[in-house]
């Protein structure tokens, strides 16, 4: 039977929980989820060059042989943004990072999705069209060789493009508001990874006011702050 102090106290419950990381990898997203949540749990750093990703008992983890995933309770959870929602469902409502169940939670969903699926494509499609010295912090499990069609002016202009018209929406998002949802939220940490890596490719951010004055107060979390310094 479990036990009612099980099920009450989350740190207990986050003693079942396997973290499956990698450097320089979109799993420093999930870190920065954990360390605001303040979760211990079991970590494992794969070597993604040595092939770590690909091999069997990984793959039992992950099939897609990416990171990052969790392990909790037995139950193995792939994608960056369906690890935020979990955690956040599960751990950030009681620790007021995360919306109950209601309109503002569907609001965090959109923006986390949007940032996975909009913003990161059109990022990915400006790293591939760089020469590795502009590439910056890759974050990004792409191990496809890029081929020279890929770097194409035309390639690095249309990518550009797409990531300034995301960079407006979420400028837009984010005017008369400090955070996303009003207040700091998991929805910020999951987002300003991906932020944080667009900046790292020498994309000019300045245009966007709300966005860097955002960043800067995501940066100060003590947590983030941390990460950053570490």
């Amino acid at each position: 039977m479990v036990s009612l102090n099980y099920i009450l106290n989350p740190r207990i419950k986050s003693m079942s929980l396997t973290f499956y990381s990698a450097p320089m990898s979109t799993a420093s997203i999930t870190e920065a989820v954990l360390a605001e949540l303040g979760i211990d749990c079991e970590r494992i750093n794969l070597d993604l060059s040595a092939g770590d990703a690909k091999k069997p008992d990984y793959l039992k983890v992950n099939p897609n042989g990416r990171v990052p995933a969790i392990v909790h309770d037995g139950t193995a959870i792939w994608e960056s943004s369906a690890i935020t929602m979990y955690l956040g469902e599960v751990f950030g409502v009681d620790a007021k990072l995360y919306p109950a169940l209601s309109p503002q939670r569907g609001e965090a969903m959109k923006w986390i999705a949007w940032a996975n699926i909009t913003l990161a494509e059109a990022a990915n499609r400006l790293f591939q069209s760089l020469p590795p010295e502009q590439q910056g912090d890759p974050a990004t499990n792409a191990d496809e060789k890029v081929t020279s069609e890929q770097k194409s002016a035309i390639a690095m202009e249309k990518a550009k493009s797409d990531l300034a018209n995301c960079l407006r929406i979420l400028d837009g998002g984010l005017e008369g508001r400090s955070f996303l949802l009003t207040e700091y939220s998991l929805v910020d940490t999951h987002v300003q990874g991906i932020v944080g890596w667009i900046g790292s490719m020498d994309v000019d951010l300045k245009p966007f006011s709300h966005v860097t004055g955002w960043l800067q107060r995501c940066y100060e979390r003590p947590a983030i702050a941390k990460l950053m310094a570490g």
